[in-house]
């Protein structure tokens, strides 16, 4: 876990105290979600164009704890569509996100697995979060991490998501509710496979959908 501490001393005189920026986020938001956001911690599975976006916007929401689960290292194509800087090129995601998050909410509780999730390891890096993200590029790895959630930790929330890429129209990308605790985000059509690309407004698009669900699912909305 890593949070205030592992920034260098001249960042940590420059940011602001922890309980003005709580107070600015309650002024926002309320005292009453401030409170329930705070007590979610929620896993980001994949921290490319979706997951990196997932995460910035809940951190900005006040997410009491966030989980980022990534194997792979920053590279000069995802700089078009991911939450990474030029500088960061070569650096391990978990580690680039984890440093970008802090930025914004030094505060924050997180902490970071820099594995290849998978069959064996999903109970014990999952156990602990009550909302899962699914941000994989991957549709295998998208199908075998929302089944083994849906079939062996069915009190959990996951939000998936299928369908982002071209430059289609943006209404095409919603939020359906599949199951009770599944939720599933994009346009459930386009797919690189067909020689679309992948464009950071459209990509974020469907990330907002799902980081707005993980919100609405703690908020106790139910008109999903």
């Amino acid at each position: 876990m890593r949070s205030l501490d592992s920034w260098e001393e001249a960042d940590i005189k420059a940011c602001p105290a922890r309980a003005e920026l709580s107070d600015a986020l309650t002024s926002r938001i309320g005292s009453r979600l401030k409170k329930r956001f705070s007590e979610v911690t929620v896993a980001v599975c994949g921290l490319g164009g979706l997951g990196s976006n997932i995460a910035v916007s809940l951190v900005r929401a006040g997410i009491g704890r966030l989980l980022l689960v990534d194997f792979d290292k920053v590279d000069i194509t995802n700089l078009n569509r991911q939450q990474y800087k030029a500088s960061q090129i070569g650096e391990f995601k978990t580690e680039a996100l984890l440093s970008n998050l802090l930025e914004i909410s030094p505060y924050a509780e997180i902490e970071v697995f820099c594995v290849r999730l998978n069959e064996s390891n999903y109970s014990e890096i999952l156990e602990n979060a009550g909302i899962i993200c699914e941000a994989f590029d991957d549709a295998e790895e998208k199908s075998r991490l929302v089944n083994y959630v849906l079939e062996n930790m069915p009190e959990k929330t996951i939000v998936s998501a299928s369908g982002m890429a071209g430059l289609g129209t943006p209404n095409d990308i919603k939020t359906r509710r599949i199951s009770g605790n599944f939720f599933l985000c994009g346009d459930g059509v386009s797919s690189t496979d067909s020689g679309a690309c992948l464009y950071s407004a459209r990509v974020a698009l469907c990330a907002a959908h799902q980081a707005l669900t993980v919100l609405r699912v703690i908020a106790g909305e139910n008109d999903i």
